[in-house]
């Protein structure tokens, strides 16, 4: 089985943050998004991983390597393709077409979630949806009395169905797959400027492929900064330990759970918690900080932060509860 994971956004709603790390890539709860990702998935399919394809701007060797071991660490073949210009849905997993093969899931870098099911690889399809309160942002199925989609429907005016789609897709086919993106192409088959997959999803719906709902228990959306810090505490709770390094230098500090807290990370006289993530390297002096992302080699001193992002090597002091700071920014 493989896994195609489409990423080459810039990632617009998360500057500062984007301009310097690729979205797919900031840490939630200790890890890049996309590996946290591509583990839920492997936790849910009922066969193993050969391959994970990563759809990328040019996002850079040091990035690029990163993803490869991500990869790696969970058992797989690593292997990058580029999207260059953003042609949509169906563009994106085509850029990794001699990956698009035998069993596939596709999914979407900023979807995170949580599952409590095996994924039944004997299905012909699956795409994986939550049940919305309002669906009208979102694509949603319908159903009938089979548990058989029957029915795509993109932003819904009028109630149809509350099961939104999350962005994962599984099938069983890959190569046919290949051929109904291909036509799209071939044809240029647009919709709003762009190549998508509900189109080719609607093709072999007609054809006669029955595609079945995975339903999740919770789904996480990275789509900026505020859902991201929500995501992040998410994560925390579901984990449910504070993962403190051992090399962390506590003096006099608080921790209160769940946190993250990584290597030689430096704690005086403050309190942290509950839902923070703190990366590699930074310093907390005098401070209280909840609810926030610090990545890596960042100093927070006489400060109150909360609800908040604080990118690589920055600084800040003061008092807020919505914070969106960038790399290598002083605020005082």
């Amino acid at each position: 089985m493989k896994i195609i994971i489409p990423m080459a956004g810039m990632g617009k709603r998360m500057r500062p943050h984007t301009l310097t790390t690729p979205k797919p890539l900031i840490p939630i709860a200790g890890k890049p998004m996309v590996q946290r990702i591509v583990e839920d998935i492997i936790k849910v399919c009922d066969e193993k991983v050969d391959e994970i394809a990563f759809v990328v701007g040019r996002f850079g060797k040091e990035a690029e390597n990163n993803l490869i071991k991500v990869a790696e660490s969970l058992g797989a073949k690593g292997s990058i393709f580029y999207q260059d210009t953003p042609l949509g849905t169906a563009h994106a997993i085509m850029c990794a077409k001699e990956c698009v093969t035998g069993k596939v899931v596709v999914a979407f870098a900023d979807t995170l979630f949580k599952a409590d099911f095996k994924m039944d690889s004997s299905q012909e399809g699956i795409i994986w949806v939550q049940k919305v309160d309002d669906p009208k942002p979102f694509g949603v199925v319908k159903l009938d009395a089979n548990n058989v989609i029957t029915d795509f429907v993109e932003k819904p005016t009028e109630f149809v169905s509350d099961l939104a789609i999350i962005g994962i897709y599984y099938f069983k086919d890959g190569d046919y797959l290949r051929r109904e993106l291909q036509y799209l192409l071939d044809n240029d088959i647009k919709e709003k400027g762009e190549y998508q997959l509900t189109n080719a999803l609607e093709n072999m719906k007609a054809k006669g492929t029955k595609f079945t709902p995975g339903k999740v228990t919770e789904w996480l959306d990275c789509g900026n900064k505020d859902a991201t810090v929500y995501t992040n505490s998410r994560i925390l709770e579901f984990i449910k330990d504070t993962l403190v390094h051992k090399t962390v230098n506590n003096q006099n500090s608080r921790i209160i759970e769940p946190c993250y807290i990584g290597e030689n990370v430096k704690l005086i006289n403050s309190d942290i918690g509950p839902h923070v993530s703190i990366g590699e390297g930074c310093v907390i002096e005098n401070s209280v900080v909840k609810n926030c992302i610090i990545q890596t080699n960042s100093k927070i001193k006489n400060a109150e932060l909360s609800n908040s992002m604080v990118g690589n090597f920055s600084e800040f002091s003061g008092k807020s509860n919505d914070a969106s700071i960038g790399d290598y920014s002083t605020i005082k």
